[in-house]
């Protein structure tokens, strides 16, 4: 028998490849559209994806509005529907904030051939600017930088999320009641989805064991799910009126959205979302906590005392002033501080995080961590200048930012004092969009 002729073999190459690549789509047929709660959606294309997640551009028909969906597998055992859920759960406790993402709609759905696994779908807005890393990777590409006024007025914008979630007051927020409720909803449907599921494995288990021949024995220890509706949760037993804080947990600029007229910025992925404070009272929470934003607060921006969580102190919203100021660097550099720091050094990220180890481009060590302008002569100070100049101001809302004690950061309020001022003492631009096409 002859031997396969070399044009013969490439094209099962390219037969089995293009059969694996179809294979990554396995859930949506190849008509690509879906209905949410009745409502049909032409998907157009893959925005990202992420471990369980996948965010599509989604189009309904005779409606020329693009939307965002994301969908996340939940297989039981791996992801709960709670946990899921508990984005949409935050959305909608924080509807309406011009500065926070909402869920236009949501829906669980059973998985076919697999009884204990959900499917979420949550249908978010869609920003044609992309988000502030968007931004970022463009301006790398083009050697352009961010007019520091229109960043600053951004950054305002994210300080002002943050400060409703700092301070959310229960039954108080923008929405009041209206907007609790319908959270409350929302994690009572995911409770109820997690128990269905969990009903389901058990029924599945039963059935294995009745066609087991030998009537061996079953594991019959009970899976719960991962984390439950844990915002709503802790509003329980706070009379209206009185604070509730939140910690966002994981700002960077690939969480800020801009919307369409480049003006705004919209913060998204509640999913990381915790109540403040939390004190850590054993060794146990301290691991837990630990292990939480290992897997949620992206690594670069997360501050130090999420990095080695230690028994009695106290974890709060200075979590997120430290990620701002790793976010305003990364907007005037390219990366974050410590990103920058440990490919300059070698080093390792975490251990440039715990000891403080960063600078700007025109700064030595020392001048970084003490705050003072570095002395130069009138030539260098010139070049630098013209090639990566930042204003002495808004280095100092970074420094102020990423102070390794949390108790020396400042909060939302004084944060949010110190940009306006920033903003009123830069000049003015013109056009206060930020182009990113």
């Amino acid at each position: 028998m002859s031997q396969p002729s070399l044009v013969t073999q490439l094209s099962h190459y390219i037969l089995d490849g293009l059969w694996q690549l179809q294979s990554c789509f396995h859930c949506f047929p190849s008509n690509p559209s879906l209905k949410i709660n009745g409502r049909s959606f032409k998907i157009l294309r893959l925005l990202g994806e992420g471990g369980f997640s996948y965010v599509y551009l989604v189009q309904s028909p005779g409606d020329p509005t693009l939307y965002a969906l994301k969908k996340i597998r939940c297989p039981f055992g791996q992801e709960s529907v709670s946990l899921a859920l508990k984005e949409v759960e935050a959305y909608s406790l924080f509807t309406p904030h011009p500065n926070i993402i909402h869920a236009i709609d949501h829906s669980v759905e059973s998985d076919r051939g697999d009884p204990g696994s959900k499917t979420v779908y949550i249908l978010l807005p869609y920003f044609r600017r992309g988000n502030l890393q968007d931004a970022i990777n463009a301006n790398l590409v083009n050697r352009a930088r961010f007019p520091e006024r229109r960043l600053m007025v951004l950054f305002l914008g994210v300080c002002r999320a943050l400060k409703a979630m700092h301070q959310y007051r229960v039954s108080g927020a923008p929405g009041g009641e209206a907007a609790r409720r319908k959270a409350k909803g929302v994690r009572q449907e995911a409770a109820d989805a997690d128990r269905e599921a969990e009903e389901e494995v058990v029924k599945a288990n039963t059935r294995r064991k009745r066609r087991d021949q030998r009537g061996g024995e079953e594991d019959g220890e009970e899976q719960d799910p991962l984390m439950e509706g844990e915002v709503m949760a802790a509003h329980e037993g706070m009379a209206a009126g009185e604070t509730r804080a939140y910690a966002h947990r994981d700002i960077k600029p690939g969480n800020i959205m801009i919307n369409d007229n480049g003006t705004q910025p919209i913060l998204m992925d509640l999913g990381s979302m915790a109540p403040s404070p939390t004190p850590v009272t054993s060794r146990a929470l301290a691991l837990q906590v630990q292990d939480q934003a290992a897997e949620h607060s992206t690594m670069p921006y997360r501050a130090p005392e999420l990095f080695d969580v230690k028994t009695g102190t106290v974890i709060d919203t200075k979590v997120d002033i430290w990620s701002l100021g790793c976010t305003l660097y990364a907007c005037l550099v390219g990366k974050s501080p410590f990103e920058a720091r440990s490919e300059e050094t070698g080093g390792s990220l975490s251990l440039c995080v715990l000891g403080g180890d960063w600078r700007f481009p025109d700064e030595g060590p020392a001048e970084a961590k003490r705050g003072k302008q570095r002395v130069v002569d009138a030539e260098e100070a010139k070049n630098k200048q013209k090639e990566d100049a930042i204003s002495e101001s808004v280095k100092e809302v970074v420094r102020k930012c990423l102070m390794v004690e949390p108790a020396e950061r400042p909060d939302v309020d004084e944060l949010i004092v110190m940009v306006e001022r920033v903003v009123e003492e830069l000049p003015d631009e013109g056009d206060a969009a930020v182009d990113m096409e």
